[in-house]
């Protein structure tokens, strides 16, 4: 067990009494506590003690306490706040859910709609848990949750930048990027009323240090990770069966919903809203539920170097519906008249073209994908049962 403090005489040896029912390999930081904890932790000269000369910020501390447990040669070790916050009897669901999954670093998810939980928590308990799905691609319900199970040996030799509240979300995002798989179970928690409560969360300053991680974070996320996952997904077997499975077969989604996904990422890619395609086309395939994978790579039709032609066609469909014979203008004796006849016949034309080609998009794929599925489907083992 590891056991970062400070300051919280008022709870720190009920916490230590509780969790020594369960296990007496328990290391307590004491993060510069300048209260009577020093006290308090000589009455217990079996358990591991580290102290921090100041208080250095929770994240510290729980670094402090990662790099120690595997020193001391622990693979795992389980983080509980010092506050009385959460239970001891929760420890064999960590070690039940680790005995069936090794390498996994666990959240106990805590209930935050009970009565007592403080505003801030709730607000900034969703606040991280979007972040760090964008971060990573996992949704789990509570990210700010101090009850944690950390595979030490994985996280001890990374170097962090972050020492205080942030450290809990630093940490977790940067071993799921590592491969680590990060998952979360129900534990309980307890919040004194607001008059017993003592937390040492800053909500203006520490909120502004996660909002600066997460904005350091997502940088990383879109200019390293992802790209780098990418890139290993293209050598991977597996991924690429997964990736077929997921966006093609996916028997939960229909026929018509896969083809309407292509068909409007064609007609988003020709629609003349150039530079805006994306942000206009995903929030509208998010509404209707469209597949997006889909959708994104149907919406590449006018990526380079297919641009020119996408261009010429949209200027030579305008001219045809504005009975104008000439592809081009005259570049010799342009005119006013001329560019905003140009831009009318490109708008106008590039709309057409963009519907019809939506249109044609989506019933020839309509056709294929009820060949292909219904044929998979009929021979798979499921429909002989």
């Amino acid at each position: 067990m590891l056991i970062p403090t400070y300051n919280n005489a008022g709870t720190l040896a009920l916490v230590i009494n509780s969790v020594l029912e369960y296990t007496d390999q328990v290391i307590v930081v004491n993060d510069g506590a300048t209260d009577n904890t020093k006290e308090i932790l000589s009455r217990y000269p079996d358990i591991h003690i580290v102290n921090n000369e100041r208080n250095r910020g929770k994240g510290f501390a729980l670094r402090t306490g990662i790099k120690e447990a595997a020193r001391l040669g622990y693979d795992y070790a389980i983080s509980i706040d010092s506050d009385g916050q959460h239970f001891a009897y929760d420890l064999p669901k960590f070690l039940h859910h680790l005995a069936e999954t090794p390498g996994i670093l666990i959240i106990g998810a805590r209930n935050m709609n009970q009565e007592n939980v403080p505003g801030k928590s709730s607000f900034g308990n969703k606040f991280s848990n979007f972040w760090f799905t964008l971060e990573t691609g996992i949704k789990l319900p509570d990210t700010q949750s101090g009850y944690r199970l950390y595979p030490v040996r994985k996280l001890a030799k990374k170097i962090y930048f972050t020492r205080k509240y942030e450290f809990e979300i630093e940490v977790i995002v940067r071993a799921a990027w590592s491969g680590v798989k990060v998952v979360s179970i129900p534990v309980s928690v307890y919040y004194p009323p607001t008059g017993e409560r003592v937390s040492h969360f800053r909500p203006f300053k520490d909120f502004t240090r996660i909002s600066i991680l997460n904005t350091f974070l997502v940088l990383i996320t879109f200019l390293w990770i992802k790209p780098r996952d990418f890139f290993k997904g293209l050598f991977r077997k597996e991924a690429w069966a997964a990736a077929w499975q997921s966006i093609f077969v996916n028997p939960q989604e229909s026929n018509h919903r896969k083809a309407a996904s292509v068909g409007f990422g064609v007609f988003m890619g020709i629609v003349p809203v150039w530079g805006f395609q994306l942000a206009i086309g995903i929030p509208l395939a998010l509404l209707f539920r469209l597949n997006k994978a889909l959708f994104l790579i149907a919406a590449n039709i006018s990526i380079f170097p297919f641009t020119a032609f996408v261009l010429l066609a949209s200027v030579l469909t305008g001219n045809w519906l504005l009975g104008t014979h000439t592809i081009l203008p005259d570049w010799h004796h342009l005119s006013l008249a001329d560019v905003k006849h140009a831009g009318i016949a490109f708008f106008l034309g590039g709309t057409i073209l963009a519907i019809t080609s939506g249109l044609l998009a989506y019933s020839l794929t309509l056709f294929i994908l009820l060949l292909t599925r219904q044929k998979r489907l009929a021979e798979s083992p499921a429909s002989n049962e």
